[in-house]
């Protein structure tokens, strides 16, 4: 596998971290910014993964 899809993962992992991140005191009104942050996090990092596994279906580099 491919060092950049191991990055892309965690990159996902880090985007569900930051939708479980529970924001209290000084940086609630943060919450929703964090959620939408952790959100594009998972679906960018994501859509990379199918586009990167698409390609090697194909066969190209």
């Amino acid at each position: 596998m491919d060092r950049i899809t191991f990055l892309f993962l965690a990159s996902i992992l880090a985007g569900f971290a930051l939708l479980n991140l529970p924001l209290t005191g000084f940086f609630a009104p943060f919450n929703p910014v964090v959620d939408l942050i952790g959100i594009l996090a998972i679906l960018i990092f994501s859509l990379f993964i199918i586009y990167y596994g698409l390609k090697a279906l194909v066969g190209k580099k």
